[in-house]
């Protein structure tokens, strides 16, 4: 194992030339240069799109709003997930207090969990609950989610004008900010185009903000390609950024009021097998290092960011006991944690999660333990140290003297930037943050962006939107607009609707036959957000000390490989939430477990992940040689271990699965296909193979399998010209 060091540069950010006298901020207070730059884009009437790529802790979120802070201006704020849409909703009510608007502006989040509650409080269907919420305010915080859905009619009946909702909040609203916008795949990048171009065809023009460290080049040539007038704001291209080399240069800056975004950082390299339980090995037998540096730097507060949710569970407990002679607390930050456990981890000295929510905001840090799934992973977690020269506790200032950080990478990486002829790289090497970002992002494995998804399937959702847009009680007022919605559609994703439509009606006919059922899973999946999950379980946790927080939901996959759990009945399930609900005096949603596929407690996670694959009654032979989308049934999980599988296989087997199947093991398609960390790929075997060691075939379910499709024809070699049905 080969470990090395380097020293990263501060950063800091060039300050606004000039304030324009019509911007009123508090006393005392400047912008940087990008923030005041992408106020006047937002306000200049040539710009539709303007994309703000400033530096990670460098106030993209104060430039977004600025204008709501100014003037009368409405905006929607769209986030990835409901805890970073949560953490901008106090970021935005202390800048209005801060900043003090004439207007007042009311600030509303949304999440589905919050509208169910809402609804059943007031007593109204969700959408008049969204309506109701919006109405009432001037800033909507939610997720792309809701706003996709909320174009596709979702919570609108049968009889509803498709445009009850959209039609309304898209004239009250005049800006809509999407947020860490690279996280999205191309299905999300593809809603969101064709979201923008239903709005902009059945309303005047709208204002679209994108706030990314990384910007998506794809989404700015789709972008330009539809007739939006784009606008990058790009401090770096403008050489708007400077890397002090010494203190005198760094106090030269703040002199010039330029702000510190950044503090210097040593950084190391931690070598590692690309194995499982890797990181979490060397976190246990290198425990020493945290301890160490916890007594060295009295004060300090750490993060330890890993991919596995099943890996931070289980080092929570041992670092709880390692640092309890010290009087040092614990916490835990995961997409799993509940928002009580999540306020707890804000008093910690040490958290460890899967998550950065929080982590160099609210939880200021100077000393950070990461793992990374690709290279912008790998900018993004490394972008949260170093924001802070320290906290306060108990009325005291307590001042950060050092940041160091330890990057848990596997070993190729390693000899990519250190070791070879001519390294990038050199140990103990002094570095600036562009040459290193652009140094990780060229030799970090490259993964697939899945650039023909936009042909091959983001205009299922283009017809489904036009089909709303022909419905009877908005038809004749939106004629014009549905031919050059679709025409703009054909054109951005290099695609042709019709025959997309004849698809559509196949594939309605193929599940009426297999299950004798209305619907359509193929386009549901191909017209969502994020897709739908066959396979999600509804989990009791009993190691949540919060008793509100103990309800969730977990994939199968998931379950079956890291959970220690007991079967247990929906009605059960749902008991024990309505009794928690009424003993604890708080409301917790039930939305979410409408559709799950079983229900179980969870007493603890696994210390070894247990082998697993699923496997099909059949012969899947002919499915992989079909090469395409398809919904099957009679898929079971093989296991023979675990006593409660034949409860759920019982249940899994009646299940329509949106699949996509390859007669190639998951080794293999990972390789060649180069796909993401946690792309969702399994194996799965036949009842010809059921008995080999490695299971010889491949199966991806839902948005996964219309992913996988776009690939597939590497495998077959024909081009992959042949059409999705």
């Amino acid at each position: 194992m080969s470990n090395y060091s380097i020293q990263l540069k501060s950063i800091y950010s060039c300050p606004a030339d000039e304030i324009p006298k019509d911007v009123n901020l508090p006393q005392g207070w400047t912008l940087a240069w990008h923030q005041l730059e992408t106020l006047k884009a937002l306000r200049n009437s040539e710009i539709d799109v303007v994309i703000n790529t400033a530096m990670t802790g460098d106030g993209k979120s104060l430039a977004a709003y600025l204008q709501v802070l100014q003037e009368n201006c409405c905006a929607i704020g769209l986030y990835p997930t409901n805890e970073l849409a949560r953490d901008q909703e106090k970021q935005i009510k202390s800048n209005i207090e801060r900043f003090q608007p004439k207007n007042e502006p009311r600030v509303t989040r949304l999440s589905g969990a919050d509208l169910e509650i809402y609804a059943e409080n007031e007593g109204l269907k969700k959408s008049s609950a969204i309506s109701t919420r919006t109405h009432q305010s001037e800033v909507v915080l939610t997720n792309p989610d809701i706003f996709h859905y909320l174009h596709r009619g979702a919570y609108l009946t049968p009889d509803d004008s498709p445009d009850k909702l959209w039609g309304r909040i898209d004239k009250d609203f005049d800006l809509f900010i999407l947020d860490e916008f690279h996280v999205f795949a191309a299905p999300q990048i593809a809603s969101v185009i064709n979201t923008m171009l239903l709005i902009r065809f059945t309303n005047r023009r709208k204002k679209f903000l994108f706030l990314s460290a990384t910007p998506d080049e794809n989404l700015i040539r789709k972008l330009e390609k539809a007739g939006f007038r784009c606008k990058v704001i790009n401090p770096l291209d403008e050489n708007k950024y400077r890397f002090p080399d010494s203190l005198v240069e760094s106090q030269e800056l703040e002199n010039q009021n330029w702000r510190q975004v950044s503090r210097p950082i040593s950084l190391n390299f931690i070598s590692l097998e690309p194995t499982f339980k890797a990181s979490e090995n060397w976190l246990k037998e290198n425990s020493h290092l945290i301890l160490e540096y916890f007594q060295n730097h009295p004060g300090s507060k750490g993060a330890i960011i890993l991919n596995s949710i099943a890996a931070v569970k289980r080092l929570v407990t041992f670092f709880e006991e390692l640092l309890e002679p010290l009087n040092l607390t614990v916490g835990e930050n995961t997409g799993l944690s509940g928002r009580t456990q999540k306020e707890l981890s804000l008093a910690a000295d040490l958290v460890l999660g899967t998550s950065t929510i929080d982590v160099g905001v609210d939880f200021k840090i100077n000393f950070l333990i990461f793992e990374s799934a690709d290279a912008g992973n790998f900018i993004q977690r490394l972008g949260r140290l170093g924001r802070h020269g320290g906290y306060e506790k108990d009325g005291e200032d307590i001042k950060f003297h050092n940041f160091t950080a330890y990057g848990l990478i596997p070993n190729f990486l390693v000899e990519r930037l250190f070791q070879g002829n001519s390294p990038p790289l050199q140990a103990n090497g002094i570095y600036n943050r562009p040459f290193f970002h652009n140094t990780i992002i060229d030799n970090y494995r490259i993964i697939n962006d899945f650039s023909g998804y936009y042909r091959r399937w983001a205009g299922v959702q283009s017809v489904q939107l036009s089909k709303k847009l022909q419905h009877k009680t908005i038809k004749q007022q939106y004629a014009e607009s549905v031919k050059e919605f679709s025409k703009t559609c054909e054109s951005v994703f290099e695609t042709k609707l019709g025959p997309i439509f004849g698809c559509i009606r196949g594939w309605e006919n193929k599940w009426k036959e297999i299950s004798d059922k209305k619907g359509n899973p193929i386009a549901e999946d191909a017209g969502s957000f994020r897709g739908s999950s066959s396979l999600l379980c509804g989990i009791y946790d009993l190691t949540e000390a919060n008793e509100a927080d103990r309800f969730k939901t977990y994939d199968l996959p998931g379950i079956v490989a890291n959970l220690n759990i007991e079967m247990w009945t929906k009605a059960g399930f749902m008991r024990t939430l309505k009794e928690t609900t009424a003993r604890i005096k708080q409301p917790i949603p039930k939305g979410r477990f409408a559709h799950c596929l079983g229900f179980m407690k969870l007493h603890n996670y696994r210390e070894e992940r247990l082998n697993w694959k699923f496997i099909y009654s059949g012969d899947l032979q002919s499915k992989a040689d079909a090469w395409k989308v398809q919904v099957l049934k009679s898929i079971e999980i093989w296991q023979p271990d675990n006593i409660w599988i034949g409860e759920i296989n019982k249940r899994l087997k009646k299940q329509g699965l949106v699949c996509y199947v390859l007669r190639n093991p998951v080794t293999e398609i990972r390789m060649r296909l180069r796909l993401p960390m946690h792309f969702q790929i399994y194996p799965i075997c036949d009842r010809n193979s059921i008995n080999d060691a490695t299971a010889p075939l491949s199966i991806a379910f839902s948005q996964s399998a219309l992913l996988l499709d776009t690939l597939a024809y590497r495998f077959k070699g024909d081009g992959g010209e042949n059409w999705i049905c």
